[in-house]
């Protein structure tokens, strides 16, 4: 990190290190051990010259916590309040701690220590920073105040409304206080414009970037993002009292995936995106300029040409582009450019389908698009093996986005049974060719069975619920899909939720965020 230029790291997490005298004993036995073992990694990090800073969700707890807030009538951010004081002053090496308050733990996460949503409105944000700040500012630390949300409540579109994160941090100054922000108003996506808050608000500021992106195989294959940070990069720079940046490249994303950078030997695609987000962020180089000093002059023609191809195949046959440049809401979140995968999940179903033929207005250049990028893959396997880079990773990209390519013409072509039977075929082969035992693969959900909804009843529900502007109608949003959508939802949410698939029912915080 060091040699990269970086000036600190980001380590999980302030409630598996701050003890509390209402945790069971159990849960102080293992945040003891954790204790323990992060202050040797702290002083590893300070040793080279790094910062280290920790993150938090508020609020995370545990039962026995839950139980003491409910019988001695305390308010959970005064417990939250003294819990970092503490944590503070225990850990003198820690720079700050990086706030995420709009996303918890999933269904899926097993822990003693749980987190969940509990500021629901800006009002709450503003007098919960009012009161936390403080701390921070009596220890001369860093609270580094993330805006991202999933959607959940009346902050869920804290992201991108600009109403909302104003009054969020309306009369909030503080020496202590960085907001952070991902760079567009949805995920860690392509096809997203800056996000226009960064131009909204005074405060100093950081932005997020994903070396592993969770949408793009977490760097099981080269999802190269060197031109996306190259375009940020240039916008950035016009922005006042920009102090920063941050780089996911190890955690993000519930999928299977699990390559860690700077650990393995295997993330060597992970590693490249921070290096070369690195080059332009803080040395304000160019690609070309950051992988000729990776691969050397020799070879960085090649490698420039293989992560061109690559950066072409993952636009055109992963994303489809006319779809994934719209500007589309429902509710209080923009709907991500990527509908069709997700994390490591491939849908090929009659409801996106339906979807996709909606939304795509010449199906014939999606499809030419997709297919002349996959053309690609021959040519990066012959460069990746000149280059002594994992041939493997491409082959097992090929085999997967041909499937992903199946899906399209299973979107856009007119209805024919062989094409399913095709699709079952590579799906079988699929598996076969990529055990579990091998390496993580993607999960393929195929269901060709029509959806029990009229064509023309699904376009108008399309057009009632998803709006293109962010701005909310009158009618259609305040009224219906904020309130009346949300109550339908939890009236009958046992029996939709059935018609949904697993990822979206029991995976990350599920669907229910949505209508909350």
């Amino acid at each position: 990190m060091t040699a990269l230029g970086f000036n600190a790291v980001t380590l999980d997490d302030v409630a598996h290190l701050a003890d509390d005298a209402w945790h069971d004993p159990e849960t102080r036995g293992r945040i003891a051990v954790y204790r323990d073992e992060f202050q040797s990694i702290i002083r590893l990090l300070r040793s080279h010259g790094l910062e280290v800073f920790v993150t938090a969700d508020y609020l995370t707890s545990s039962a026995a916590v839950d139980r003491e807030l409910a019988r001695r009538k305390v308010a959970p951010v005064e417990w939250f309040t003294r819990l970092i004081d503490r944590f503070l002053s225990d850990f003198p090496g820690i720079a700050g701690v990086i706030l995420r308050i709009g996303e918890s733990d999933g269904h899926d996460v097993i822990d003693s220590l749980r987190s969940r949503l509990l500021l629901r409105n800006a009002r709450q944000v503003r007098t919960f920073l009012r009161e936390i700040l403080p701390v921070f500012e009596k220890h001369s630390r860093l609270l580094v105040f993330r805006t991202w949300t999933v959607g959940a409540h009346l902050i869920g579109d804290l992201i991108w409304h600009r109403g909302r994160l104003a009054s969020a941090l309306e009369g909030i100054r503080s020496p202590s206080l960085v907001v952070s922000m991902k760079f567009g108003e949805s995920d860690f996506f392509r096809f997203l414009p800056l996000n226009r808050q960064f131009y909204r608000i005074d405060l100093p500021k950081i932005v997020e970037f994903q070396a592993r992106p969770e949408y793009e195989g977490a760097g099981e294959y080269p999802s190269f993002l060197g031109w996306e940070c190259e375009g940020y990069a240039t916008e950035l720079r016009q922005i006042s009292n920009l102090v920063g940046f941050s780089v996911w490249c190890q955690t993000g994303g519930w999928h299977a995936f699990r390559r860690l950078a700077f650990l393995e030997d295997d993330a060597v695609w992970i590693e490249l995106n921070v290096a070369v987000i690195a080059g332009i962020m803080l040395g304000n180089r160019t690609v070309e300029e950051v992988v000729t000093g990776r691969f050397g002059e020799e070879h960085a023609g090649q490698a420039l040409e293989l992560l061109r191809k690559s950066d072409a195949v993952i636009r055109g046959v992963l994303y489809i582009e006319e779809f994934a440049r719209q500007k589309l809401f429902f509710r209080r979140v923009r709907i991500p450019p990527l509908l069709h995968v997700y994390w490591d999940c491939i849908f090929i179903n009659d409801g996106i389908r339906r979807v996709m033929r909606h939304y795509v207005s010449d199906p014939e250049a999606s499809l030419a698009a997709g297919e002349a990028a996959f053309e690609h893959f021959p040519r990066m396997e012959e460069l990746t093996a000149r280059l002594d880079l994992p041939v493997d990773d491409i082959r097992f990209m090929r085999d997967t986005f041909y499937l992903i390519l199946l899906a399209r013409r299973y979107f856009f072509l007119p209805w024919d049974p062989s094409l399913s039977g095709e699709i079952l075929a590579a799906k079988k082969a699929y598996k076969e060719s990529w055990p579990r035992n091998r390496r993580q693969r993607y999960r393929i959900r195929t269901s060709f069975e029509p959806l029990q909804v009229k064509g023309r009843t699904f376009r108008w529900l399309l057009l009632m619920v998803v709006r293109r502007k962010r701005g909310y109608r009158t009618v259609l949003d305040h009224l219906f899909t904020i309130r009346v959508l949300a109550w339908t939802w939890w009236l009958f949410r046992k029996r939709t939720r059935k018609a949904l698939p697993k990822i979206a029912r029991k995976t990350a915080m599920g669907v229910d965020a949505l209508f909350r």
